[in-house]
């Protein structure tokens, strides 16, 4: 049976990614171990926190490499999830962090206020995602679907045709992105009931296709 790992950089929700892989009947375990990675048939980067110390972790687990060579340069499914699809990116406004660079972008705070009213950041709560094109792991999940949000920041993809879900808080942002093997949520699919399992689903179930993504 496939193994999916769960990346261990020392927070995040990783028990609950493990509880729903397990309810949904995949076979998973949490880990640090950089080789344990290059075994795994897929790989879920889940969780919160802050961008800098996100990364600091899985710099000083050996971690960061593996995932750029080992897991999205080899091809393998690789899914991040809210920090998780954060630093894909080149680079974070919090705390001016050097991130992973495994998809082309930065990641900026939600503005303060829109139109002169105020905004409350973070943002926290249920919203509606757009599919804006047709990917495999939004099978079965009608467009429009609600996920659940806890982010102060959003990226912003170098190239837009990138994103496959979007979502408006304040501004327009990408909600989620895929590249080839490396697919992404801001969303908490952990905790966005059955349409987050679904998606979890699609991911452990995905088998790329050519150049997919």
């Amino acid at each position: 049976m496939a193994i999916t790992a769960i990346v261990d950089y020392k927070a995040g929700n990783l028990t609950s990614v493990a509880r729903a892989l397990d309810y949904l009947g995949h076979r998973c375990e949490i880990t640090d171990e950089p080789q344990r990675l290059q075994r795994a048939d897929r790989v879920i980067l889940p969780g919160v926190g802050a961008a800098g110390a996100t990364m600091a972790n899985l710099n000083r687990l050996g971690l960061a490499e593996v995932l750029r060579n080992e897991v999205a340069a080899a091809g393998k499914p690789f899914l991040g999830i809210c920090i998780g699809i954060q630093v894909l990116l080149d680079c974070s406004d919090e705390d001016n962090a050097t991130c992973l660079g495994i998809v082309p972008g930065r990641v900026v705070r939600y503005p303060s206020s829109v139109d002169g009213r105020p905004l409350k950041v973070p943002q926290i709560g249920w919203n509606r995602v757009r599919q804006v094109r047709q990917h495999p792991l939004f099978a079965g999940i009608r467009d429009d679907a609600h996920f659940y949000f806890v982010n102060s920041y959003y990226p912003v993809l170098a190239a837009p045709e990138l994103t496959i879900g979007s979502s408006d808080y304040g501004v327009s942002f990408t909600a989620a992105l895929a590249r080839a093997n490396v697919v992404a949520t801001q969303f908490h699919l952990e905790k966005s009931g059955a349409a987050g399992l679904r998606v979890l689903d699609n991911f452990c179930k995905w088998r790329l296709v050519g150049g997919e993504g």
